[in-house]
């Protein structure tokens, strides 16, 4: 007799399939698609919209002269792990560069960076094999961890990145990390301003890869 129960879903899956099912919002009508994959960092967790990496990042390639529509495709809690398994249905198939930003949860979680390298590499792989490019956004572990796990990261991103021959941006909250001026109550999640100084810095890395060659 078939099981008729209900499938239990999580609400983090819900939430992955509602980004990736929902219409794009008109930031740039006709202009090329970014897709952040990542987590509550990237999804502006505790922001407006408005203030959150993926409007503040297509404004800053606005800036650049680049027309384009970021789409956020972060959700809160999320693992490198828990990123590889909804890559293929939350980084849909218009993106022109994936901006992969995972790995911040990996670290508060302790979980093996071979393990986040695993997962990452699973990303990279299925988005290559779909013709998107990608620029990879390290995180670094804080001064809490140890001065070697801390390389043990920083070279995994490294390494990632020279196998699969995309960019590395290497430290996603450069800048903003550790000041109080930049950040919440939390300590860890950017505020507006916070989210206006990444999207500036990473967004020059985003454009070259709009700009490279198919």
């Amino acid at each position: 007799m078939a099981d008729t129960r209900p499938l239990a879903i999580s609400r983090r899956t819900l939430v992955a399939l509602g980004l990736a099912l929902a219409p794009a919002r008109a930031l740039a009508a006709g202009g090329q698609v970014v897709t952040i994959l990542g987590d509550s960092i990237t999804a502006g967790l505790g922001l407006p919209a408005q203030a959150a990496l993926p409007a503040q990042l297509h404004l800053a390639l606005e800036k650049l002269g680049v027309h384009n529509l970021v789409r956020g495709a972060g959700v809160s809690g999320d693992t490198s792990g828990d990123g590889a398994a909804r890559v293929d249905f939350s980084v849909q198939a218009d993106t022109r560069v994936a901006v992969v930003a995972l790995g911040g949860n990996d670290i508060l979680q302790g979980v093996d960076p071979k393990t986040t390298r695993a997962n990452l590499d699973r990303i990279l792989t299925r988005l290559k094999a779909r013709h998107i490019r990608v620029v990879l956004a390290g995180v670094r572990a804080p001064p809490e961890f140890g001065a070697g796990y801390a390389r043990d990261l920083d070279a995994m991103f490294k390494g990632l990145a020279k196998a699969h021959g995309v960019p590395l941006y290497p430290d996603l909250l450069a800048g903003v990390a550790r000041n109080r001026a930049l950040n919440q109550g939390d300590a860890i999640h950017p505020n507006a301003q916070g989210v206006r100084i990444i999207a500036g810095k990473l967004a020059p890395v985003v454009a070259k890869e709009l700009k490279a060659r198919p």
